[in-house]
């Protein structure tokens, strides 16, 4: 599935690629696949806009890109993260970590651990994983956003994968598990 020609997107998609432009300095290839569905990358960017507003910091949050991006496959969102997640504060080795499903950081380690638990078990996680998270010390609106950010991610890398988007971030390589 091809992105969007950028010059020339759908009416309704020409000022939401502007505002990304301008906040990024490009389009990537992600937001002009998007960009196929206006109403899609409206909504993308109203979640993600709306989510960094939350409690988790953005180190958390590249975090839980990079294990989320893993778990799916999606080599672009690992990439696109990678690159995000050093500019949150992540060294090589946390981003290693993050794509992973650990932090050294004991809290860090528990919110992966349970986004991971939410893409392998499909939301099904046990009362244990729950318990695990909660004795970290995340409370139920944090848990509530961890599990809105394995959400939105989720949604990018299905996409990223159904489309074969063509990364235009620095290639990083998929962790095996």
């Amino acid at each position: 599935m091809p992105p969007v020609d950028t010059n020339q997107p759908p009416e309704q998609a020409a000022p939401l690629l502007a505002a990304v432009k301008s906040k990024m300095g490009m389009v990537p290839n992600l937001m002009a696949t998007l960009a196929n569905a206006p109403v899609a990358l409206q909504s993308y960017l109203d979640f993600s806009g709306d989510l960094q507003q939350g409690a988790l910091p953005a180190r958390l949050r590249e975090q839980i890109a990079l294990a989320v991006a893993n778990r799916n496959g999606c080599q672009y969102c690992a990439s696109a993260h990678a690159m995000l997640g050093k500019q949150a504060g992540l060294s090589e080795d946390d981003i290693r970590s993050g794509l992973g499903g650990e932090a050294g950081d004991p809290q860090e380690n528990a919110a992966l651990r349970f986004a991971v638990a939410i893409v392998e078990r499909r939301g099904q996680v046990s009362d244990r994983d729950l318990e695990a998270v909660r004795n970290a010390g995340f409370d139920d609106g944090e848990i509530v956003e961890i599990i809105a950010h394995v959400v939105l991610n989720t949604f990018t890398n299905y996409l990223n994968n159904v489309a074969n988007t063509d990364i235009d971030f620095p290639v990083v390589s998929l962790k095996t598990a």
